[in-house]
């Protein structure tokens, strides 16, 4: 079985779980707190996916960590991925979680790229346009500023883009003065 699919089937697992015990919302943070740590701590990772360490000193590692910082229900998923030597795919189960947590709440992720800072009214109608086109409850804007597009945006939603920016209308000009068309 592919990690992938093994992250995945784990957190729907955690998910199941977490419903039944009526923590959804808090073992969903607790995944998102997971996510955040082992982005920023290059060592963690390295140590949860190294096959050397004991498992033993994985747990306690973890316990360290995240121990009183987390729901009881995650402290003792934690274990059960240790102990079953899968520690390695914790960082894809928790990003897996919470990617099944937001379809079962609506929510949907735009990762918008832009020239300047998008402002009030920017976002209010970004988001107006992602719930009516995908249907979405919720819609959770990311932002990045890039200068490269001189003007205009990116909109990417799940595998779908939307390019408003002007580097790219200036490009496909200039592909088109090249082949003669215009």
């Amino acid at each position: 079985m592919s990690e992938n699919k093994a992250a995945s089937r784990y957190a729907k697992s955690l998910i199941d779980l977490s419903i039944e015990r009526n923590a959804l919302e808090e073992i969903k943070s607790d995944m998102v707190f997971l996510a955040q740590v082992i982005d920023k701590s290059p060592e963690l990772e390295a140590i949860l996916k190294n096959p050397i360490v004991p498992l033993n000193k994985k747990a306690g590692i973890l316990e360290n960590v995240f121990g009183p910082k987390v729901n009881e229900v995650t402290n003792a998923f934690f274990k059960l991925m240790v102990n079953k030597g899968r520690s390695a795919i914790l960082f894809d189960t928790a990003k897996s979680f919470v990617a099944q947590y937001n379809a079962i709440k609506g929510i949907v992720l735009a990762e918008v790229t832009s020239a300047t800072e998008l402002t009030a009214e920017n976002r209010a109608e970004i988001e107006a346009i992602v719930k009516k086109e995908i249907g979405a409850n919720q819609v959770v804007i990311k932002e990045k500023v890039s200068e490269k597009l001189i003007g205009g945006f990116i909109l990417k939603v799940g595998d779908k883009q939307f390019d408003a920016s002007i580097a790219s209308g200036l490009s496909k000009l200039k592909k088109e003065f090249a082949q003669g068309i215009v």
